[in-house]
């Protein structure tokens, strides 16, 4: 029997803003619609609409980033990273986060040899290893619901960004509205979220960042593209974001250094620490420094 899957989407909420796909382009992220994947113009290494890791993207950038290593610890590491340990949503994110920053510790059998070693997930020194990708939109089925998140941001085949975006016409919908819309999607499709990063909400030229546990007031502008000078007042905000969380080098730099994990029992508060002070409106010196 066909399972009747559940659509919760509302394409009069939701719409892209052209410029939005255009600076990942500019910085240099290859920008695919989901609409040309369908037609087989472009092949991203996704069996079914379920698969939230493009696995032959996973799988090559692994070999680019470990090329002393044999296919078996590449094959090992990407069965930890897609395994799933918990029914916890961010206590498999604060696994995740671990083997991202720290490696992937494997134990693998070659040439009838028992080898311990470890793979990283991504390259911090040569930003040419990795695969930056951002497809728009993208279709998730999870058990008997299906979402399309405007834009999925994915290093080397890991969807580490959620972008929402939030139709501009509708005088009466907030950023609250997207904020709603990515609770929806957690609760309904979670796997999704397990790797995620940041997440955006976006309302024509206007953008706020967040991660898993903000709260819709927690989720602000970015103010600075380099950490040390602001736009001038007046510049759009979306602009502003995506150069500065999303260049390439800031993005690493980001993930590797500026998120952290707070266990409070079993509590888990996952911050950007580097929000603090690039929200701040217009300050006269800025205190981001060291990017």
């Amino acid at each position: 029997m066909t399972r009747k899957l559940r659509r919760r989407f509302d394409v009069t909420q939701s719409v892209i803003t052209p410029s939005l796909l255009t600076w990942f382009e500019v910085i240099g992220y290859t920008v695919l619609l989901e609409p040309d994947i369908a037609l087989g113009k472009h092949e991203i290494g996704r069996s079914s609409y379920s698969d939230v890791v493009l696995y032959q993207r996973l799988h090559s950038a692994l070999q680019k980033i470990n090329p002393t290593k044999p296919d078996e610890a590449i094959a090992a590491a990407i069965h930890q990273v897609t395994c799933t340990e918990s029914s916890d949503l961010l206590e498999n994110n604060l696994r995740f986060h671990k083997l991202l920053t720290n490696g992937v510790e494997v134990e693998y059998l070659y040439n009838e040899q028992i080898f311990d070693d470890k793979v990283w997930l991504i390259d911090t020194s040569n930003l040419l290893n990795n695969d930056w990708l951002a497809i728009h939109p993208l279709t998730v089925i999870e058990e008997n619901y299906a979402h399309y998140p405007d834009v999925v941001v994915f290093i080397n085949g890991l969807p580490l960004a959620v972008i929402v975006s939030i139709h501009p016409s509708h005088e009466q919908v907030t950023f609250k509205e997207g904020y709603q819309r990515i609770q929806t999607y957690i609760e309904q499709i979670p796997k999704l979220f397990s790797y995620n990063i940041f997440l955006v909400i976006t309302y024509g030229n206007r953008a706020r960042v967040g991660t898993l546990t903000s709260d819709w007031q927690e989720f602000l502008p970015w103010r600075t593209i380099d950490g040390e000078d602001f736009p001038a007042k007046g510049a759009a905000e979306l602009e502003v974001l995506i150069q500065g969380i999303f260049d390439k080098r800031r993005f690493l730099e980001q993930v590797l250094h500026l998120i952290v994990f707070e266990e409070n029992g079993t509590s888990i508060s996952k911050k950007l620490l580097r929000r603090p002070f690039c929200t701040i409106q217009y300050p006269k010196k800025s205190s981001c420094q060291g990017w």
